[in-house]
């Protein structure tokens, strides 16, 4: 029975996809920052464990209390939305260390069990923004696309010990936390002289024509996990789905 590691498991993305998983029969390492026993179905394939992906540290402790880990789940990140001049360079780093340098350290962390096996997967969700250029989110697409282009090459060397890399990525999901896990208020984003530009564009978002659901991603990282054909990337929902169509 093979064993996956998913990281940001306390709500949307994370949450669905341990769910999937476990229902499937697979041993499940969910992890998050704070964890709660109370979210997931209770069961003897299921380990709910602490996680930060910003300390080496606490990476450390998890890899060492999971043991093997046959697929890596990076899903965790921090959503942001606003004008970049508005966007603070700390905050931005912040953004970074979890959405970019979070994914690198985990991937670092599992790899060479996985060499040592010549087995695995390493699965890292992004985002469609990283399909075609959307305007306030500059920061949070960069930080994305970062992982876009270290997916890529990584699949390229980790192919040769037997290990897929795959990209996985979301489009809009209305009822996800996007941007809640994030201590800075979109409001406050969105300085008096891109209100008019800004105001068109929230409009949008509160009606999307199309949009992803937490399952459509977690069928994704499914379909990703077991691909052996070399596809690397497997947008996920009508929207991702629709903008990589397009592309």
């Amino acid at each position: 029975m093979q064993t996956i590691l998913i990281t940001g498991c306390s709500s949307g993305y994370g949450l669905e996809t341990a769910r999937h998983f476990l229902a499937n029969g697979w041993n499940v390492i969910a992890t998050m920052r704070t964890p709660r026993q109370d979210i997931l179905p209770r069961s003897e394939r299921l380990r709910i464990l602490p996680l930060d992906v910003t300390s080496e540290a606490s990476i450390a402790a998890v890899v060492k209390a999971a043991g093997q880990i046959d697929v890596l789940v990076n899903n965790a990140g921090i959503g942001v939305v606003g004008a970049f001049e508005a966007t603070t360079m700390s905050h931005i780093r912040k953004v970074f260390d979890t959405n970019s340098f979070g994914v690198m350290a985990m991937a670092q962390a599992v790899i060479p069990q996985m060499r040592e096996r010549r087995s695995g997967a390493i699965v890292n969700v992004t985002s469609s923004a990283t399909l075609a250029p959307m305007p306030l989110a500059a920061a949070y697409t960069a930080s994305k696309q970062a992982i876009e282009g270290f997916t890529g090459s990584l699949a390229h060397e980790l192919g040769y010990f037997g290990i897929r890399a795959k990209l996985v990525e979301p489009g809009y999901a209305p009822t996800t936390r996007f941007t809640q896990n994030t201590a800075v208020r979109i409001e406050d984003m969105i300085p008096e002289a891109y209100a008019d530009f800004a105001a068109p564009i929230f409009a949008a978002f509160a009606q999307p024509a199309l949009t992803t659901r937490e399952s459509d991603v977690a069928e994704a990282i499914w379909a990703a996990v077991h691909d052996t054909s070399g596809k690397l990337r497997f947008p996920a929902g009508q929207d991702a789905v629709a903008l990589a169509n397009a592309g």
